[in-house]
């Protein structure tokens, strides 16, 4: 493997990693590489845990975001501007925040936990979406972090309660003669009245504008957005969506969740609380959101099931995997990391898998049930909207590869798993991050572990 030495420098940010030793195809284990220093880089506070890290694909400057602060870092990890994003007094109960109307809850100087960072290259400005003030988002300039702007007195532009750092996923949809859209996707932390667990919003181009992060349609009856019902949370008290990873491709915007289900045990005539590893698709011109489609997703390898989904990362096969896997060089391949079993998700086993997709494989599936659905074959089948039992309704029309649904038969739930390849197992270090990219012909993938350790 040949990196650039930017590439090099920010890959060794992550974390202070054990490269694992390299094995042969024959299993021997070959020499170590001379040790080559790292380069690290420590944050200014004992609470400054960093959260997110993006990379300017075109300066090589790396954006990271932590708790209270926004760091640009040149690409050997020296600091070039710090924005500071808290603490500040909150209250999680405050809807709206109290920076928009008094709040009758004490308030306690609370911490702000990065919980998005993305680079809308289009406009050069940097999207930092925090914990604080039930989610809200800064614009920030590339340059030097100036704060081009910072939404906060419409609903939409609370993104969610939820303070953990993995809780929102986006992805940016960008056009050449209009306004970008930007895809959210977020846990409700069990406010579905107050928060859509997906939707897609204006990316205007004056980050001051009122229509910033404005639904892209929104009606009386139809919104560009997914509610959770409140009445799911009777069944499952503690039910939300939480979202793995987000990407597009081709016509489609697409995001990799794992979620609460109620199944019945064979021979058991009580349910038990799992956990479904799900892909959800959207089309990208899709307003009324009538194309959600969501499939389930996990892995097998000798009689083992992995379930839990840990990680993912949208990558082309490469000639030399697209020949064994009868498919094209340029096609995407997701690889994923999966835990054993489906019950735990906050204590994922130890055991876990390396699995991979192809994506237009996933999309036949979801065309095959778009098409029967649309016979009239089989019901709705998506047990978190309660419609499990709702008939698909028969219509008289062509489905290919880029439908994009109608106000019928949506959302909808492909019932029948999708099982990946599974190419690696760990038993005893949980695999829980992956990155991947071709190189002369061939996929490379590297994996982070739990216990920090960097396998490729």
């Amino acid at each position: 493997l040949i990196m650039s030495p930017a590439m090099w420098k920010w890959t060794c940010l992550v974390s202070h990693l054990l490269l694992s030793t390299t094995v042969s195809p024959l299993g021997r284990q070959q020499p170590p590489h001379p040790k080559r220093p790292f380069l690290t880089f420590t944050g200014e506070q004992a609470e400054g845990n960093f959260n997110h890290l993006v990379v300017d694909e075109r300066t090589g400057h790396i954006y990271l975001g932590a708790v209270n602060r926004i760091y640009k870092l040149s690409s050997d990890l020296k600091v070039l501007v710090t924005h500071e994003t808290g603490p500040d007094d909150d209250n999680p109960k405050c809807y709206p925040p109290r920076i928009v109307q008094t709040c009758n809850e004490p308030l306690t100087p609370t911490n702000n936990i990065n919980k998005m960072l993305l680079i809308d290259y289009k406009e050069n400005r940097l999207i930092a979406c925090g914990s604080l003030y039930q989610g809200i988002c800064k614009l920030l300039r590339l340059d030097d972090l100036f704060k081009l702007g910072e939404p906060f007195h419409k609903k939409e532009h609370y993104l969610s309660g939820v303070n953990e750092s993995g809780s929102v996923f986006g992805v940016i949809v960008s056009y050449s003669n209009m306004d970008d859209k930007l895809f959210i996707a977020t846990a409700v932390d069990g406010k579905p009245e107050y928060f859509p667990t997906i939707s897609s919003r204006k990316l205007t181009k004056n980050s001051e504008a009122d229509g910033m992060f404005a639904y892209v349609f929104h009606d009386e009856f139809v919104a560009s957005m997914i509610k959770i019902p409140s009445d799911t949370f009777t069944i499952i008290p503690d039910f939300d969506i939480y979202y793995i990873y987000g990407f597009s491709s081709g016509n489609f915007v697409y995001f990799l969740t794992l979620q609460p289900e109620m199944i019945s045990p064979p021979g058991s005539t009580t349910k038990e609380q799992v956990y479904t590893s799900k892909l959800v698709r959207l089309c990208k011109e899709d307003t009324a959101f009538n194309s959600y489609v969501e499939v389930p997703i996990g892995c097998e390898k000798n009689g083992v099931e992995y379930r839990l989904l840990q990680a993912a990362y949208l990558s082309k096969a490469g000639a030399i995997l697209a020949r064994s896997l009868n498919v094209g060089p340029e096609d995407d391949i997701l690889f994923t990391v999966f835990s054993k079993g489906q019950k735990r998700k906050m204590k994922s086993l130890d055991e876990s898998a390396l699995c991979i997709f192809v994506l237009k494989k996933i999309n036949d599936r979801i065309k095959d049930r778009l098409q029967s659905c649309y016979r009239g074959e089989g019901t709705l089948d998506l047990a978190w909207l309660k419609v499990k039992d709702i008939p698909c309704s028969s219509a008289l029309l062509t489905i290919d590869d880029n439908f994009c649904g109608l106000d019928m038969n949506a959302p909808l739930g492909v019932s029948s798993m999708v099982r990946g390849l599974p190419i690696f197992t760990e038993d005893g270090d949980r695999m829980t991050s992956v990155i991947a990219y071709v190189y002369k012909n061939h996929s490379l993938a590297f994996v982070g572990t739990k216990s920090g350790k960097l396998k490729k």
